[in-house]
Formats: structure tokens, C-alpha cells, sequence
């Protein structure tokens, strides 16, 4: 369920607001435009909103300012501290991951950035299915993450980083389930959704899938 890389994150935690502002070399393309990603992610969120992963709280303050009601599940405890800290009272964060959450009532928005490739491709297919039942016909699925158009593009991505020395990207592209969106298509589709996907920069990808 992803909760094997909470010890990643408690090294992480500190320094993440740095990475994804460009700080980090190795990781500057992931995260390129990454302000305008969230600000897809909101755009295309209504309602009430769960947010999975939420890390230090860039997507949840976002959503907050847009007025949106805001369920964010981080199972780090340190990211969790973070997050509160800065969001202050306006949003409580929750102990919970993709799988594993407790929520009362239904909800009109599912999100996530940069964290559903910590699920197997089996996983997501069960998160799918639980996302299913709690989403209205209508209702969306909004996740911007590092996806890959094939395999081919996904051992091409590790072979760049190997060439430009950036030993730790390559490392994390082997480690953790990055997928296709072939694979995804296929999951979604199984269990009612229709999704388009948007490339935002050469490894993120905003998948926007709609209960049928």
C-alpha cells in the first residue's frame, strides 16, 4: 500500500519543499511546472474533495484557497507534521493511504500528486475499485504523477538518467511501480471510469477519470 516507503519520507520530509521547487538537480524535470500541475489538479476538482498523499500540504493549501472541502490522508508522520504546520487550523490532516482510510459520506473528487506510483499495478487496480463505489456518476479522479506512454519510455527515462549521472532518479524509477497509460486505461476502464490523460512536463502526466 505504499507504507513501505514511509522510511524514504522521514528522510525526506525536510528537505521536499526544496525538491519540488528545483532545488535538486536530479529531480528539477519531474518536477517542472510544478505549481501549474497543482493548479490542473484544482482546476479540474470540485466539491468535496479526498486528497491522497498530500505530503507537506502544496496541493492541499491550494484546494483550501479554492474553497473546496478538503480530505487530506498522509501516512508519514513527519510530512503529516509539516503539513499541519503549515495549513495551520484551516485542515486537518488524517493518518490513511490509497487503501487504507476512514471516511463517512460520499465525495465528488478523488486527487492525489506525485504518490499513486507507490501502488503496485495490482493495488491501483484496487484502489480503483474502492474509488468506485464512493464516487457519484460524474464524479472525478484527478492525479498528476510520473507516468510512462510505454515500457519503451520507461527504460529510455532510466537509461537518460544513468547517462546524466543522476544516479538516485534512476534508482527511484526502478524502485518504485511507475506504470503505463495503457495500464491505467485498462484498470479504469474495468472499473467504470472513462479517462483522458495530459502530459504537463516529460514525466508527468494529469489522468482525469470520470465515473460512468
Amino acid at each position: 500500500m505504499g507504507r513501505e516507503f514511509l522510511d524514504l519520507f522521514q528522510d525526506w520530509a525536510d528537505s521536499y519543499d526544496d525538491t519540488v521547487t528545483g532545488k535538486d538537480i536530479e529531480y528539477k524535470a519531474v518536477f517542472q511546472h510544478y505549481d501549474n500541475i497543482l493548479d490542473e489538479v484544482v482546476k479540474r476538482s470540485s466539491g468535496r474533495v479526498v486528497e491522497f498523499g498530500p505530503g507537506t500540504g502544496n496541493l492541499t493549501q491550494k484546494l483550501v484557497e479554492a474553497q473546496l472541502e478538503v480530505l487530506p490522508y498522509e501516512p508519514s508522520p513527519e510530512m503529516r507534521a509539516i503539513g499541519m504546520q503549515k495549513l495551520g487550523k484551516q485542515v486537518t490532516f488524517f493518518d490513511g493511504d490509497f487503501l487504507d482510510f476512514n471516511l463517512e459520506g460520499s465525495v465528488d473528487s478523488i486527487v492525489s500528486s506525485y504518490a499513486f506510483h507507490h501502488l503496485t499495478d495490482e493495488e491501483k487496480g484496487k484502489a480503483f475499485s474502492i474509488y468506485g463505489k464512493l464516487l457519484s456518476q460524474g464524479g472525478k479522479i484527478v492525479f498528476a504523477d510520473t507516468m510512462f506512454e510505454s515500457n519503451q519510455h520507461y527504460q529510455a527515462a532510466i537509461s537518460q538518467a544513468n547517462k546524466q549521472g543522476f544516479q538516485n532518479l534512476a534508482e527511484d524509477l526502478k524502485r518504485e511501480y511507475y506504470t503505463t497509460l495503457d495500464v491505467l486505461r485498462d484498470l479504469l476502464t474495468s472499473h467504470g471510469f472513462t479517462v483522458e490523460f495530459q502530459q504537463v512536463n516529460s514525466f508527468v502526466w494529469i489522468m482525469e477519470a470520470t465515473k460512468q
